[in-house]
């Protein structure tokens, strides 16, 4: 029997307010909910899912400093860090495994500032505008990156 591969799920700034701030945005489904049926996705794939979630940038190149042995895949929504920080691109080069950039809004499709990743440069795609959808796209777009 072939071992678990073992994904990570970054949730950056704000994202523990899904469901509650924004709905016209993020929807009404609560981080809870939207996390379990990741959990369960991830299951039905064969993966063992971790998700982590903070609104520290340091917390999050910490978390991904510590996922260079021990996980096969990221999918990350580093929401506004995506826009601007260095420090997480950096943090994602320096990770010798495929990261799918996810975000649950259509970013090319909201303010300027929102247009501009720094981060998709150094990740392996982009996922964004299916609400919870994009998260079950990149666990399934992790499929061929991990093999």
């Amino acid at each position: 029997m072939m071992a678990k591969k073992n994904v990570l799920v970054l949730l950056g700034p704000n994202l523990n307010m899904v469901g509650i701030r924004e709905k016209g945005v993020y929807g009404n489904e609560s981080e809870e909910s939207i996390e379990r049926q990741i959990r369960e996705e991830a299951e039905k794939l064969g993966y063992h899912c971790e998700i982590f979630q903070s609104n520290w940038e340091g917390a999050l190149i910490d978390k991904i400093h510590e996922v260079r042995e021990s996980y096969q895949g990221v999918i990350l929504n580093a929401g506004a860090l995506t826009h601007y920080s260095y420090a997480l691109r950096d943090a994602i080069a320096s990770v010798p495994i495929p990261f799918v950039e996810v975000h649950m809004s259509n970013i090319h499709a909201r303010e300027e500032f929102r247009h501009t990743s720094v981060i998709a440069p150094v990740c392996a795609g982009q996922i964004c505008g299916f609400g919870k959808n994009s998260y079950f796209l990149a666990l399934a777009a992790l499929k061929n990156l991990m093999e």
